[in-house]
Parts: structure tokens; C-alpha cells; sequence
């Protein structure tokens, strides 16, 4: 997929991010803003990538790492350009990072009742730990 160019995020990206998500992205987060897209990108200008097609955003993923562990949130792909290869180079692109900082394994966020999300994670060689549970406390109201 020549056409395709894989980067990370800049501060000038964060409104069309943010509406592509309302499009692309399957729920919605309590840090789905402008100012908790902000921090992650001041925090970790590295960690949100994006995948731009003919100048359009076409898919994120949120690589985000803290010296211990890998996570991947928001891997998200605009529904007219799903199934040609973009979420996979975006993972790779994740992978590479992770690899690059030292990582040892990646975890990803999925939404339980997200089947088409299943499918792809297990075609990437992702797969369910079903011992464990994400537990949850907000913090901001």
C-alpha cells in the first residue's frame, strides 16, 4: 500500500483525531477531548499514530508505553477504508516503537461486545487473557 503514510500525531491533529473517532471508533472514552488528547501528545509526542491516505486520516492507534509495559488503545480505521491493510501497518507501526523502547509484550483494550474487533486483533496474533479484568475507577467527574 504505496498510498499510505504512517506518523505520529501532531498538536495541529488533535480536532480532526478527535472527530475521526466519533466516526471510526467503536465507544467513546472519558479522556476523548481535546485536552486529554493534548496531554497524551505533550507526554508522548511519539504515541498516537496515524495512518493518512491521499492526505485524509484513515486510521489511529495509540501506542503508549510507560518503561514497563506496552498498551494499544484507540486502533481505529475509517469505515470506508477498513480491510485493506491499514489497521496491520498501524500495529506494526506500534510494535516497531515498543521493540525500539524495550518493550516485552503489548496489550491491547477491547471492547468485549467489538466482534469484527476480535477478528482482527486474533488475525494480528493478539488473544484474550481471560484471567484477567480491567478494574476501573474514575477519577475525574
Amino acid at each position: 500500500m504505496t498510498d499510505l503514510r504512517i506518523r505520529a500525531a501532531t498538536p495541529e491533529d488533535l480536532d480532526a483525531v478527535l472527530a475521526f473517532w466519533k466516526v471510526a471508533a467503536e465507544g467513546t472514552s472519558i479522556s476523548d477531548d481535546r485536552a486529554g488528547v493534548e496531554r497524551l501528545v505533550a507526554r508522548d509526542p511519539e504515541a498516537l499514530i496515524l495512518a493518512e491516505r491521499h492526505g485524509e486520516l484513515a486510521g489511529t492507534v495509540i501506542a503508549g508505553f510507560d518503561g514497563w509495559r506496552c498498551h494499544l488503545y484507540r486502533l481505529a480505521v475509517h469505515p470506508d477504508n477498513r480491510r485493506q491493510g491499514i489497521a496491520t501497518a498501524l500495529l506494526a507501526a506500534a510494535e516497531e516503537r515498543f521493540v525500539r523502547l524495550g518493550g516485552r509484550r503489548a496489550d491491547a483494550m477491547v471492547l468485549t461486545r467489538n466482534e469484527s474487533a476480535h477478528r482482527a486483533w486474533d488475525a494480528a496474533g493478539y488473544g484474550p487473557e481471560e484471567q484477567w479484568r480491567r478494574w476501573v475507577k474514575p477519577l475525574a467527574g
